[in-house]
């Protein structure tokens, strides 16, 4: 008996002598979760909880080595590494984007109980991961010196151009790692299983933070220990990951037909998977044009004469990524939820799941404003990303007007992340990618125009509190439009369970046989 299916009969077994009651719910724990059966809100809870501590376990992360970053490395070092986050963000949510796309091929034929499909798709995966790893790989590492000098980091700049570019190329390189990592824990959580990519992810998050304290502060490596400790934890995070999938997995053991990929085989994985890496990316475009605004705040006569805006709203930014984080989780299970229940051919499920979701982002949504006001009584969010010198009144000032307007405005955030997931899940990516450009056109519409026309032609320190808001909400005109964009397939397709275009060619066959 393989260990896969000793697992399921032990978790489905009220009497089993050979395990205890906990060591019984321990290995249920890492069992997928049907997403075709059961009551829709129960079983998107049950699939999304794990994926959201996933998430906050990334934001915790992220802070965690900044700290390390932050307190270990010289300032110019510092202001290398931080300058290099929007173009990193660019490639690495491409990559992630890409995974999320490609997996909605796996959770049809996962739905559809069509193991050779599933097994047709991992491989059409393993060869576009690599294909896409060699061209984002040379990509970046050509276009490094543009994307700086795009940024304003240049050699004139020394020490942070040395540190920038340093950091920039060890992790260009080492993409491949990331790539894949996000690749198998797509894939596992397109069949059900969202517990072990939280599971290895917890492993990465120990093992990078230990590689960072031995590579900077024993080793001595500085700037480049640190992109060395993030690539080789995730590459032994992927490598272990891939070797429990198989392990625990029998039917993703690949058999030499399983290699026959054909044409269609790779279109319809990129038909998926290209659309939404490209939205993922064009959000990193949308906050480069939002930072470059906000130093604007801190300048006067062409020098910077303030850290004010720049401080307040990077912290309140971070609060920001944190309290969306349940949002987002709950959206990357509906991927899963939808397609898998397309493969099955249960349109009513997909709808009574979609609307039970919204409801429970709602829910969800309301609990992130409340604790985010929290945070803002006495500045208290921003104590904790700041030292107690830099928190002063135009900090808050600035930090709190980000943080109001988009509290405000969160459910319009929540359709964003619940829809764009649910129209990818049921094949509309053209409309994912289009809501991607809606989002983008309107933020940097709203950040190139509106503050400077409210600060009255310039924007600088001395603009006036409106010219703050104008920029403040460049995010809800983004969300809004977006959200535009989504209602067209969510209400024609999803609410009026209209999927004709499954067999037409726009259904580009998502499901082998189809």
């Amino acid at each position: 008996m393989t260990r896969g299916k000793r697992e399921t009969i032990i978790c489905q077994s009220k009497n089993d002598g050979d395990f205890s009651y906990e060591e019984k719910k321990f290995i249920c724990l890492f069992q997928p979760v049907e997403l075709t059966q059961g009551e829709c809100w129960k079983t998107i809870l049950a699939f999304s909880f794990p994926i959201i501590v996933s998430y906050l376990l990334q934001q915790v992360y992220t802070i965690s080595d900044a700290a390390i970053v932050g307190q270990t490395l010289t300032a110019q070092e510092v202001a290398g590494v931080n300058d290099t986050t929007s173009l990193i963000f660019i490639f690495l949510q491409f990559a992630f984007g890409v995974s999320a796309g490609f997996c909605v091929v796996t959770s049809c034929n996962v739905g559809a109980h069509n193991p050779a499909g599933v097994r047709r798709s991992l491989t059409t995966q393993i060869v576009l991961s690599a294909a896409l790893t060699v061209i984002l790989t040379v990509l970046a590492l050509l276009l490094l010196d543009p994307m700086l000098a795009w940024i304003n980091v240049t050699p004139d700049n020394g020490e942070v151009y040395r540190a920038a570019y340093t950091y920039c190329a060890i992790i260009f390189a080492g993409i491949g790692a990331q790539l894949f990592y996000n690749f198998i824990c797509s894939f596992l959580r397109s069949m059900g299983d969202s517990v072990t990519p939280l599971a290895f992810l917890l492993f990465s998050t120990v093992l990078n933070v230990g590689l960072d304290l031995l590579f900077i502060i024993v080793f001595r490596w500085g700037v480049a220990g640190a992109a060395i400790a993030t690539v080789s934890a995730q590459l032994i995070s992927t490598l272990g990951c891939f070797a429990y999938a198989f392990s625990k997995y029998p039917e993703l053991r690949l058999h030499q037909e399983d290699w026959q990929i054909t044409r269609h085989d790779v279109t319809r994985h990129l038909i998926q998977g290209i659309p939404l890496g490209l939205q993922f990316s064009v959000l990193a475009i949308g906050i480069i044009v939002v930072q470059s605004i906000v130093v604007q705040f801190d300048m006067l006569g062409g020098a910077m004469v303030s850290n004010a805006a720049q401080n307040g709203f990077g912290a309140a930014n971070k609060v920001n990524n944190l309290l969306m984080t349940p949002l987002n989780g709950l959206g990357s299970a509906m991927t899963s939820f939808t397609a898998q229940n397309l493969g099955a051919g249960d349109t009513k499920r997909i709808k009574k799941g979609t609307i039970q979701s919204l409801i429970i982002m709602l829910i969800m949504a309301a609990c992130s404003i409340l604790i985010g006001l929290l945070l803002t009584i006495n500045g208290t969010y921003l104590h904790i990303f700041l030292s107690a010198d830099k928190v002063t009144a135009e900090t808050l000032r600035f930090g709190n007007s980000y943080l109001y307007i988009d509290l405000s405005l969160y459910a319009f955030l929540g359709f964003i992340f619940v829809a764009r997931n649910c129209v990818q899940g049921i094949g509309k990516p053209q409309f994912v990618l289009g809501a991607g450009a809606a989002e983008l056109v309107a933020r940097v519409a709203v950040c190139l125009l509106l503050p400077a026309a409210l600060a009255g032609g310039v924007v600088s320190a001395e603009a006036p509190q409106a010219a703050v808001y104008g920029l403040c909400v460049a995010d809800p005109f983004a969300w809004m439009s977006a959200d535009a964009v989504l209602c067209i397939p969510f209400f024609r397709n999803i609410m009026k369970e209209d999927y004709r275009y499954l067999y037409s060619g726009s259904g580009q066959g998502l499901v082998n046989g189809q």
